[in-house]
């Protein structure tokens, strides 16, 4: 009897310890995806087809800003929409993953100061089911990871209006 018992007793502390990994484990999951919801609430305009109609909406992340990921040459990227930045911004490590040809060197003015980058022709800038060819991009030593800023080369197609915590991106003349 004494040995049934003990089975039993070590049958229930394992399933009461597989219940509590799973729980913990399930928990995680649900958080990272909360604070990635939260860090890019854009994040599904990967997805959309080409010849959208009706303008892109955005929604600012928790920090005030806007991301969204596109494709950059048909790469998924998360893009930071940056209307001070006059082209594209790709990381160096990014631009040698593409394969993207440097076309001449730039000084920039950027928020961190003065740099030295180069600069590139993107076949291909996409988001939200916009698609642009032949955007002017630059090559920046200075990002890192897979966020390029959306600069004006790619935003000056649209028409663009803030308010609250959404920004309209609408193509120009419509």
């Amino acid at each position: 009897m004494k040995r049934q018992t003990g089975a039993v007793r070590g049958a229930g502390l394992s399933m009461m310890l597989l219940f509590w990994l799973l729980f913990i484990a399930g928990g995680s999951w649900w958080l990272h995806g909360f604070l990635e919801q939260q860090r890019n609430p854009n994040a599904h305009l990967v997805n959309a087809t080409s010849g959208q109609e009706g303008p892109i909406v955005l929604e600012r992340n928790r920090s005030g800003h806007f991301m969204a990921t596109g494709r950059i040459n048909g790469e998924p990227v998360e893009f930071l929409l940056d209307t001070g930045a006059t082209y594209v911004a790709v990381p160096a490590e990014f631009a040698e993953r593409l394969g993207l040809e440097r076309a001449g060197s730039a000084w920039f003015n950027t928020a961190n100061g003065r740099v030295r980058g180069d600069l590139t022709l993107l076949d291909e800038v996409s988001l939200g089911g916009f698609t642009a060819a032949q955007v002017r991009g630059s090559i920046s030593p200075g990002l890192e990871g897979d966020v390029a800023l959306l600069g004006m080369s790619f935003l000056n197609r649209f028409d663009i209006e803030i308010r609250g915590t959404q920004m309209r991106l609408q193509p120009a003349g419509e």
